[in-house]
Order: structure tokens, then C-alpha cells, then sequence
């Protein structure tokens, strides 16, 4: 008896020696429940043991390649949307089948908090949760992930949309894909992936940072000293909290917020996702970019390229959603918001993701300035950020001719003591909507702004104040919560604007 226990370590040993197949893998994106792109080639990978021979079997459609140093992928050629469930089967070693697999189209949410922001906690939610079961939508959650390097897979899987798996969802994307879905009558796959919180700089690849000087000197060569200043100030709070808790008291200040790493995101919840075959983004984030909106510009922008070529498709969509209003200064009356024309970084960025949208194409921003909450970071009301999403993706990645978006400023003509301003995306007509327009402020040589009468006449808008006889600038919801009414008569409000270039505060911080 005591020899035979003698040969269990030792024959566990030989067993561990000895190489043993692995089966053949997929990365996570590929589950039971999935949908995958129509129309365009569709990439599929995953792990095998070198030399294995691996066939990848879907809708009478068979594509094989050997695995090379562990990995190995293959492309499906272009399929037809289809909402009967199929199996898609791979072969290697082992036999791996998925079900309920559905064509359709794919769209990636990702940003911040209001992005993030679930169907539970979103305004009056009960009856669209409970309402929520539909087939031809599918769900994918990309676990958070802060990681040094690009990692190779997720961990997560497809789920059918119905009233347990959609209530802790973003609410924002949810809205967006029952739309899409409603509109197209395609299947939907919505591959949610956001943080709170998040800056922009966090979703971009590192090289593309590291390319260029300002990013390089701005955000990665800062980022040790920061890292080292919040290092000392935990210890300075850890060191309180140990003492008060000495004294039988509680620590009420929290800890302090670590910095974040550019590209720590892009490494850990978008690497481990390319190139899985998608229509294009939604895109919900700024607020934690707001004082460098000058800066967005151009980061915004390089995002959008890096993740277009990172997925090597040029026919990549991106739409975002304009930051809501939201007062800083909280608790103030709308008549203390609304005494006199401010300054504001938030408009400012809001500018940014205007400007990003008019450079690149395939892009677009919606306008959410009547779906705010003055003294909440994070509105309620995702159902018309969604619908406005869907709306924009018919317009920009599906060509459908209809009204997409509200008024946005064109042109402006000084007529004397006025200024009278043009307007696109004027669909069939400006309208004011409850009452006379507000939100218009007018500027002379002296560049301070003041409200002003503004009054639709035809397709225009004409702006002038009895205190300023020379105007040479207009500015519309220049505020971090603006009150404003301008809308086309499809019901979509006007985008913020400014006719100067006067010098951004963002810019004077520098």
C-alpha cells in the first residue's frame, strides 16, 4: 500500500511531462446568442496547438487555415442577414458548435458614466425593461479592464435581450439598438464597453499617442509624475484613516482618485475585441475631457482613425452624443443660470465633437440640449440619446434620406444693428419651440456677449440688442446647461454654436 502511494506523485509527474493536444479555442466574442456582421467579410479567431488544422463551418459556408505560433484565424465571406438562429460549428482537435447565431449588423457603445449608465437606473424604466424580451437583439458586455499591454480576449458572452439581461445594460445602447432594430428589422448585436469617468486618451493605442509630441509631452510623459503625487497623497490618507480609526472615529473623506493611464483601456476592453466585424460606434464620453477641449480636436479625431484602421475597415461609422447640460455650479435657479452669457469649457467641447464630426466622414453628433438635468452629471432620459443614435446611424451608415439631426449654424451676415444666420439640417423648417427663441447672445468689437432678441424669419434667424449697435458675433447655448428652444419641425433641437474665434478658455489654461 505504501508503494503504491509512492508512484502517485511520480506518475503525476511523467503526466505533467508529457505535451498533451490542446483543444482549439475561440475568443470570447464567438458564443452561443452572437450575431455577426452582414455584408462585409467576417473575421474569426482564436488558439490551437501549432501545425493544427482548423475549420470554421457557417451557413453552408466552410473556410480552414493551420494554426501558426498558438493562433490562428480565418474570415467568412461576406454574409446575408438572416434572423433564423444557425449553428456555427469549429473544428480542429475537438468539435466546438455554437447556437441561436444570428446575421445582422454590430454596433460597439463605449465611453464614460452616461454611456455606462444602466436601463435600471434610467428614467421611468419599468415598462421598456419589462417590454425588453425581442430574439433579434443580442448583448455583449466587455468586463472592465485597466491592463499595461494589449491583452488577447475577454471574458464575457452573448446574451438574447429580455427584461433580466437588459436591466443592468446601458441604457443608452439598449435604446439605440431597439430603434435600429424597429427601423431595419435586422438583427442587432450591441458590444457594450465604457468606464466611468474615462478621458479619451484611455481608448487610444499607445503608439498613436507616443507619435505624437504633444500627446507624448501632455499625457504619457505627465503621467509618472502624477501617478507619484497621488502614491503620496493614499499614503497621507491611509495614514489619517489608521489614525482616526485609533481614535474609534470613521474616515468620511474618500480615498483619493488614481490617475489614469493612457491607453489602459484600449489595452484591456477594445484590443481584446478587434476585429470582430461591426457596422461602426456609439460613442457617449467628454465630460472628463472638458478642460482640454481644444486638445479634443484633434484626440477625438485621432481615436476615430486609430480604431477605423485598427479594425481595417474605412466604412466604419462613429456617432456621438454631444455632452448634456449640466451646471456645475449646482442648486443654481434657471434665472441665476440664465442672468448673463458665460464663459464655458463644456461648450467648448461640445464645439470639439462638432468639429470632429464635420472633418471625418462617416461621422455625426446628436444633440441631446433638452434631455439635460441642471444639477445631475448624469440625466435620467438615455431613451432620446438612443433614439437620436438610431436616427443619425439610418442618415450616416445606412444612407437613408431623412432627417437625421437638428439645425446646425452655416453662415452668418452682419446687416447693420443684426445678424442674420444661416442654418443646415434645416429639415422643413426652424421652429421656436414654446415660445420666443432664448439662448442667442450678440457681441460688439468689445467681445462682451449679452442677450439678445433673436427672431425666425424664413430659414434664417436674426439676432441684434438695442446694446450693441455694431454686432461682429453670436453665440447660441454658450452655457454649461443652456436654455434654449430652437428646434426644426422634426422635432430635433439646434446644435450650440459660436460665430467667433475669439481665444478658447480651455487654451488659456495651458
Amino acid at each position: 500500500m505504501n508503494y503504491l502511494r509512492s508512484l502517485i506523485p511520480f506518475s503525476l509527474v511523467l503526466l505533467s511531462a508529457i505535451p498533451l493536444a490542446a483543444d482549439v479555442k475561440l475568443s470570447a466574442l464567438f458564443s452561443d446568442n452572437m450575431v455577426l456582421q452582414q455584408g462585409i467579410k467576417v473575421p474569426v479567431w482564436g488558439w490551437a496547438d501549432e501545425g493544427e488544422k482548423v475549420e470554421v463551418t457557417f451557413a453552408n459556408r466552410t473556410v480552414s487555415t493551420v494554426a501558426r505560433d498558438g493562433k490562428w484565424k480565418v474570415e467568412l465571406p461576406e454574409l446575408k442577414s438572416s434572423t433564423t438562429p444557425q449553428v456555427f460549428t469549429v473544428t480542429g482537435r475537438n468539435r466546438l458548435e455554437l447556437k441561436e447565431v444570428l446575421v445582422g449588423e454590430v454596433w460597439i457603445a463605449s465611453g464614460q458614466s452616461n454611456m455606462e449608465w444602466g436601463m435600471r437606473s434610467s428614467y421611468q424604466p419599468s415598462n421598456d425593461i419589462a417590454r425588453a424580451t425581442n430574439p433579434n437583439i443580442r448583448l455583449f458586455t466587455v468586463p472592465k479592464l485597466k491592463a499595461n499591454e494589449a491583452v488577447g480576449d475577454t471574458k464575457s458572452k452573448w446574451e438574447q435581450c429580455g427584461p433580466a439581461t437588459v436591466a443592468n445594460f446601458s441604457a443608452v445602447a439598449y435604446y439605440f439598438g431597439r430603434d435600429l432594430q424597429k427601423s431595419l428589422q435586422v438583427p442587432i448585436g450591441l458590444i457594450h464597453t465604457s468606464w466611468g469617468g474615462s478621458p479619451a486618451e484611455v481608448w487610444i493605442r499607445n503608439e498613436i499617442l507616443r507619435n505624437n509630441p504633444d500627446y507624448r509631452r501632455d499625457l504619457l510623459d505627465a503621467y509618472p509624475a502624477q501617478l507619484a503625487r497621488h502614491k503620496e497623497s493614499m499614503a497621507k490618507w491611509e495614514a489619517e484613516t489608521a489614525k482616526l480609526k485609533s481614535e474609534g472615529k470613521k474616515q468620511t473623506a474618500n480615498a483619493p482618485w488614481a490617475p489614469w493611464k493612457p491607453s489602459e483601456l484600449y489595452n484591456g476592453m477594445i484590443a481584446p475585441i478587434i476585429p470582430f466585424a461591426c457596422k461602426g460606434a456609439i460613442w457617449y464620453q467628454g465630460e472628463s475631457n472638458a478642460d482640454r477641449a481644444e486638445e479634443y480636436q484633434s484626440l477625438m479625431a485621432d481615436l476615430i482613425l486609430n480604431w477605423r484602421n485598427d479594425w481595417k475597415q474605412q466604412e466604419f461609422a462613429f456617432l456621438q452624443v454631444q455632452l448634456a447640460p449640466w451646471d456645475k455650479n449646482r442648486k443654481r435657479s434657471l434665472e441665476e443660470i440664465s442672468s448673463k452669457p458665460e464663459e464655458s469649457n463644456w461648450a467648448e467641447l461640445r464645439e470639439a465633437q462638432q468639429i470632429v464630426a464635420e472633418k471625418l466622414p462617416l461621422a455625426g453628433v446628436v444633440v441631446i440640449t433638452d434631455a439635460g438635468d441642471k444639477d445631475d452629471i448624469h440625466p435620467a432620459k438615455k431613451e432620446p440619446v438612443g433614439a437620436r443614435l438610431a436616427l443619425a446611424a439610418q442618415k450616416i451608415a445606412y444612407k437613408k434620406r431623412i432627417t437625421a439631426f437638428g439645425p446646425t449654424y452655416k453662415s452668418m451676415k452682419i446687416q447693420g444693428a443684426e445678424i442674420a444666420l444661416t442654418f443646415d439640417n434645416l429639415g422643413s423648417g426652424l421652429e421656436a419651440k414654446d415660445g420666443e427663441l432664448k439662448g442667442f447672445a450678440i457681441a460688439g468689437e468689445d467681445r462682451k456677449f449679452v442677450w439678445a432678441k433673436a427672431e425666425i424669419q424664413g430659414n434664417k434667424v436674426v439676432v441684434s440688442s438695442p446694446d450693441v449697435s455694431n454686432p461682429i458675433a453670436v453665440r447660441y447655448g454658450w452655457l454649461d446647461y443652456p436654455v434654449v428652444n430652437l428646434f426644426n419641425r422634426e422635432g430635433l433641437p439646434a446644435s450650440p454654436f459660436r460665430t467667433d474665434r475669439f481665444p478658447m478658455i480651455t487654451a488659456r489654461k495651458k
